[in-house]
């Protein structure tokens, strides 16, 4: 990881919605209540649905309700950011596709100015600015940090912007489980990043120290109580229970509940598939992964190769398991084109797909073949990679069995 990374996993993960009591523009705040929006029944009845559709990417219906809480509160960050949003997930299920960041970024941009003028000028709104604040810094943040992006001076001073502010928005006494979102995050990762990258610990002299426990508590108690944060705090819950607290148990029950809630959203839809075919329920994963191919094949919006990519792989272990080696070799020549058309030939899924497809063609007696597929990972792979070793054990056996 980069050193300008670390800003980002602690706040650049800020994420998600709130919204204000319904006051005209041109009307002056009065009331100097703590956190205004966040306890607003009405509002979170009116946004339930629009944010029901934006997870669902129905973003046209999403946008629509987004418009009017702009067009009725523009000087408030809260429909830029919600605005922003759309694109964000836009780019989630490809972060490749650059297409959606300047959109992104003016949305984030305009929730920023928007937010400073609240900070600044109404105290009574201090706290929920800041909020909106430390958010808008910490997507930008996130997009710039991202591999294909690769802005590390831009992330790192956004990343610090975002961290300033959500030490200004969790001021207050008695944080409502939306602003308890931020510190979660915080709390988790400040911890997680210099136990492992000791080489960037120095970078986080300047910031309060974090507590690991505490921030993964804090996040399930977000994802259990919270109602605008609630989908963002079980998104990252899910991602770290399974990739740093070997939780794949609780990672998996997360997963499931994203997809069977949300089950046209593309990200929770291969992160599921992906969760039942590394806990070997093939059974159950085969439906999934087909679902995935088919939505692709029909255009649906968010599906692309990326997905592709992995529900073609995960069928053609299915089948190769099965014996089923003409489906495989299908699934597993799929998948590399799904790989290639998002620039992702040297990913682990392609190479261990040639592997694969060498050692069908092995099976079947077809050495020729066989060789061709591991000479080709040999020549692909970096020489420190799994398959290129895997693929250069393969030859020399087959080598020695023609001697």
């Amino acid at each position: 990881m980069h050193r300008s990374r670390i800003l980002i996993p602690v706040a650049a993960a800020l994420v998600l919605l709130v919204a204000p009591t319904f006051v005209k523009a041109q009307q002056t705040f009065k009331k100097d209540t703590t956190i205004i929006l966040l306890s607003d029944l009405r509002i979170q009845l009116e946004c339930q649905q629009a944010l029901n559709d934006l997870y669902n990417f129905k973003f046209p219906q999403a946008e629509y309700q987004f418009r009017y809480l702009r067009a009725e509160y523009g000087w408030h960050p809260l429909p830029y950011f919600l605005m922003g949003l759309i694109e964000w997930w836009k780019i989630m299920p490809n972060t490749k596709d650059t297409s959606h960041d300047d959109t992104f970024l003016a949305y984030m941009d305009s929730t920023i100015r928007v937010g400073e003028r609240l900070y600044d000028d109404f105290p009574a709104y201090k706290t929920e600015a800041a909020f909106f604040l430390a958010a808008a810094y910490g997507f930008k943040g996130r997009l710039y940090a991202d591999e294909e992006r690769k802005a590390w001076v831009k992330s790192a001073a956004v990343g610090k912007s975002a961290i300033n502010y959500l030490e200004a928005s969790k001021s207050k006494e008695g944080l409502s489980p939306e602003l308890l979102f931020g510190d979660a995050l915080y709390n988790y990762f400040s911890v997680w990043v210099p136990e492992n990258y000791p080489a960037l610990k120095p970078f986080l002299w300047f910031f309060r120290k974090g507590d690991k426990a505490l921030g993964l508590q804090q996040l399930k108690e977000v994802s259990y109580n919270a109602f605008y944060t609630r989908t963002e705090a079980m998104v990252w819950l899910m991602r770290i229970l399974n990739s740093y607290e070997n939780d794949q148990p609780r990672a998996f029950q997360l997963s499931e509940y994203l997809h069977q809630t949300y089950p046209d959203n593309p990200y929770f839809h291969r992160y599921y598939a992906r969760m039942l075919y590394y806990q070997g329920k093939f059974t159950e994963a085969e439906p999934v992964c087909r679902a995935i191919i088919n939505r692709i094949d029909s255009g649906q919006v968010g599906y692309e190769a990326t997905s592709g990519r992995y529900a073609a792989f995960f069928l053609g272990q299915i089948y190769e398991a099965r014996r089923k080696y003409p489906e495989a070799k299908t699934y597993y020549q799929a998948g590399m084109k799904y790989a290639e058309a998002v620039d992702a030939g040297d990913s682990g899924y392609y190479l261990f797909s040639m592997i694969a497809l060498g050692e069908i063609a092995e099976r079947e007696g077809n050495s020729a073949e066989a060789k061709k597929w591991f000479k080709a990972v040999t020549k692909k792979a970096d020489r420190k990679d799994e398959a290129w070793k895997d693929a250069k054990r393969r030859l020399k056996r087959m080598e020695r069995g023609n001697d």
